[in-house]
């Protein structure tokens, strides 16, 4: 089997976890610090910005449970997005109030953001999707215009930037992941940016039971009695720890191998495809724009063709899948009808490939040539 996501892991981050095992403290503690510290250099921020966290879907709600939102309240992101983001807003109490995308991007432009604001808006969530950076710097202004918080959906994009900067740091907070099928892995795990500095502190506290002060080993004693409690809120506990922050540590030192790699096998696709009848492969980036390369996306040009494609490239091994599924047609989040014209047609006519850097160029040019196979013998044109 072709698989549509792997990740690269090997002897040195065995290593990494056999130095946590010979420490003997496999928790939360100085590899975990170390990690926030190497990643907030990675995005170009002071480290007490930065919490890492086990999952990044606890970034998200903890993002906006730091926003304060509740009944009443609403939230825009586009209906291209993953579940999380969504359950997430429901949490709060808030509403989700979906926005379309650009048809070949999937990303939401400035535009339409703007077009589903109201005066309940309190927040905001763009996703860039499949490591594309979209319009970004546009979004954020709009928000800091409206007056509106901007939380980065960076899941998928640790090493994408504009002139330089890198994704996740326009917003006012930020959220990457680290699990299993990322660019960067640590098996599970997330990252958070928060830009004010009082609310990141609020952050860190709310991630651990709401704790002031932690008290174990290495944690300085601030008392005499330092097993005793001090809980001004509630919170949970969905902090990383030293055993996967030793993965990420190693993963965040080979990121630029994997970026390159994935770059690589876009590149082929690319080639591999052009000029195939029916077929749209993603759009350039615009100029000053570096993306992660997490997903490589196929757009056909009649509407039953997508799933056809993608059985018979899963009858000869090759596995591929669309994401994400159109939320504003889910009913949990409040399907009402709307209609989302770009999402509508992304949802039956996009194909995700694979795309990781396990894949050799014949593994690529198999995929590549399977599909235009399978596209021809049903007369996409």
């Amino acid at each position: 089997m072709i698989h549509l996501f792997q990740p690269q892991t090997g002897d040195e981050e065995l290593a990494a976890v056999s130095e946590v095992f010979a420490d003997k403290w496999l928790g939360h503690g100085p590899r975990t610090k170390a990690f926030e510290a190497e990643f907030a250099e990675h995005v170009g921020v002071e480290p007490e910005h930065m919490i890492f966290l086990n999952s990044g879907t606890a970034g998200l709600f903890l993002a906006l449970e730091c926003l304060g939102l509740g009944e009443g309240d609403e939230v825009v992101l586009p209906s291209l997005s993953f579940l999380a983001a969504a359950n997430a807003i429901l949490a709060t109490g808030a509403r989700p109030v979906f926005c379309d995308v650009d048809p070949r991007t999937l990303n939401a432009t400035a535009a339409h953001i703007e077009a589903a604001l109201t005066d309940r808006t309190k927040a905001v969530i763009v996703l860039h999707y499949g490591g594309y950076p979209g319009d970004i710097e546009a979004v954020a202004a709009l928000c800091r215009d409206r007056g509106v918080p901007l939380v980065e959906d960076a899941a998928c994009s640790p090493g994408s930037r504009i002139d330089g900067r890198t994704v996740g740091s326009f917003g006012d907070l930020a959220m990457w992941s680290f699990d299993a099928m990322k660019v960067l892995v640590t098996g599970d795990g997330g990252m958070l940016y928060v830009r004010d500095a009082e609310l990141a502190a609020r952050a860190r506290r709310l991630a651990y039971h709401g704790l002031v002060q932690a008290s174990g080993i290495g944690h300085a004693k601030v008392s005499h009695r330092w097993w005793e409690l001090d809980v001004p809120e509630i919170g949970r506990r969905v902090i990383g720890n030293d055993m996967t922050a030793a993965i990420g540590r190693v993963q965040l030192r080979r990121l630029p191998e994997f970026l390159a790699a994935r770059r690589r096998i876009v590149e082929l696709y690319d080639r591999e495809l052009a000029g195939t009848p029916g077929v749209l492969t993603p759009p350039p980036l615009p100029g000053g724009h570096e993306s992660t390369y997490y997903f490589y996306w196929v757009q056909f040009e009649q509407d039953e063709l997508r799933d056809i494609i993608a059985s018979e490239l899963l009858a000869a091994d090759i596995y591929t899948t669309f994401r994400y599924a159109p939320l504003h047609k889910v009913a949990a989040y409040g399907h009402d009808g709307r209609v989302l014209p770009s999402s509508d047609h992304a949802a039956v006519r996009t194909l995700c490939l694979p795309l990781h850097p396990g894949l050799s160029d014949d593994d690529v040019r198999t995929v590549a040539a399977t599909l235009r196979k399978a596209v021809a013998a049903h007369g996409g044109e």
